[in-house]
């Protein structure tokens, strides 16, 4: 079975957050990373985040998660062992999810909102890939397009 997590990096949404908690528990995604100021499914006194919570519906309590002060140390050290990074943004060398599959360990990484993955963790990424859009709005919202990323991406199997 293909192990697969991602990495959240300057999510500015609990409600995203909480929501990508609980579409990643439901495909299968084996751990969170969060990083930058993200919000945290707790907060420094232990204390759940009641926004990540209402959205989650659970899946933070019991799906693996932990904060990384450095997203690109942690890419790094990925790689290192043997997983793939691939963002997920639109770039020059992105390409498009549906030709896309996990075929080895995977750490998928997704950015802010409104600005995605800045150039130097787009660098950092062995693939980049995008959800092509069709209308006039450039992006979807970052739950969302993980919701696509994920349950096209990983195999159930």
């Amino acid at each position: 079975m293909i192990d697969a997590a991602i990495l959240l990096h300057n999510i500015r949404s609990a409600h995203n957050v909480g929501s990508i908690f609980r579409t990643a528990d439901a495909a299968g995604v084996t751990k969170v990373y969060l990083s930058g100021y993200t919000p945290l499914p707790l907060d420094r006194f232990r204390r759940p985040n009641k926004e990540i919570a209402k959205t989650a519906l659970g899946a933070e309590r019991f799906l693996t998660w932990e904060y990384v002060p450095s997203p690109a140390a942690l890419m790094k050290k990925m790689q290192g062992e043997g997983r793939q990074v691939v963002g997920v943004e639109q770039d020059a060398r992105s390409r498009d999810y549906r030709g896309f599959r996990c075929t080895a360990s995977t750490l998928f990484v997704f950015g802010n909102e409104v600005r995605g993955l800045s150039k130097p963790l787009r660098d950092r990424c062995d693939s980049l890939i995008e959800i092509p859009m069709r209308g006039k709005k450039e992006s979807l919202n970052v739950s969302v397009a993980a919701g696509i990323i994920l349950f096209n991406c990983i195999p159930t199997q």
